[in-house]
C-alpha cells in the first residue's frame, strides 16, 4: 500500500470515530432514543461494514 492510501484510510477512521462519537453524544443528550454506547458500536459496526472491503482490496 502506498503512503497515500494509509492516510485516506487513516482519515476515514478518525472521520467514524468523530461521527459515532457524535451519534454517541446525541443518544446521550435524548435518551430516549438509545443507550449511547450501543448507538456508537452501531455506528462503528456500519463503518468497519464499509471500510473493509475498500481497505482488503
Amino acid at each position: 500500500m502506498s503512503t497515500l492510501v494509509l492516510l485516506v484510510i487513516v482519515l476515514l477512521v478518525l472521520f467514524g470515530a468523530v461521527v459515532c462519537s457524535g451519534l454517541a453524544y446525541l443518544a446521550y443528550r435524548h435518551p430516549a432514543v438509545r443507550e449511547p454506547l450501543i448507538v456508537g458500536l452501531t455506528g462503528m459496526a456500519v463503518l468497519a461494514s464499509i471500510m473493509m472491503p475498500i481497505v482488503a482490496r
